[in-house]
């Protein structure tokens, strides 16, 4: 009989868990299944996409909920990459600081972010870019291969993109199977 409950608890388990961490990513976009592995910019210059980055538009992120919302890379001297990210929010611009690291020297399009000690380096890939006016990158977290959370950014090295630009960052994200219906654009506006 312990035996038997237990094994039904082991059946349980992972849904258990699935629907405690649902909450968590409900202000996120997630989708049953894996991460999908999407194509990254050929030959990135990790040097030449280091600068201010304003974020255009996004997947929802619950850590975003700001508007002019911007990103500064610089190079550290021990090789990673200081991060300094920063939005206006509930009347105060509010700061994190992390590092991001080139995870594969061979894939250097595919970096690792962390804002924490505590926690491993997220995914942030960077799928297109053309160094000097935008760049669109892709971020998931796979949850035990069941589900996974999206996040994606199109970027600007201005606050404002012109609409053909935003449209081919989109269609980008699309062709790699990224769902953008729930993107949203970022408020740029009011920002200095």
């Amino acid at each position: 009989m312990a035996c038997q409950g237990t094994k039904h608890g082991i059946k349980r388990f992972p849904i258990f868990w699935i629907l405690l961490l649902l909450p968590l990513v409900s202000a996120q976009t997630y989708h049953w299944g894996p991460c999908p592995t999407p194509s990254v910019q050929p030959n990135f210059s990790l040097q030449q996409y280091l600068g201010t980055w304003y974020e255009i538009a996004k997947l929802p992120a619950s850590f975003e909920r700001g508007k002019c919302i911007q990103a500064d890379y610089s190079l550290r001297g021990d090789g990673t990459i200081r991060v300094l990210n920063s939005q206006f929010y509930k009347g105060k611009v509010r700061t994190v600081e992390g590092t991001a690291v080139v995870q594969d020297p061979k894939k250097t399009a595919k970096l690792g972010v962390s804002f924490s000690y505590f926690t491993p380096y997220s995914p942030y890939w960077v799928l297109s870019t053309d160094y000097v006016s935008g760049a669109v990158v892709y971020s998931c977290t796979d949850v035990l291969r069941i589900f996974h959370v999206d996040y994606a950014w199109i970027l600007g090295r201005s606050r404002f993109l012109p609409a053909e630009e935003v449209e081919y960052a989109r269609q980008l994200l699309a062709k790699e199977n990224i769902d953008t219906f729930k993107m949203s654009v970022t408020d740029q506006t009011g920002c200095d």
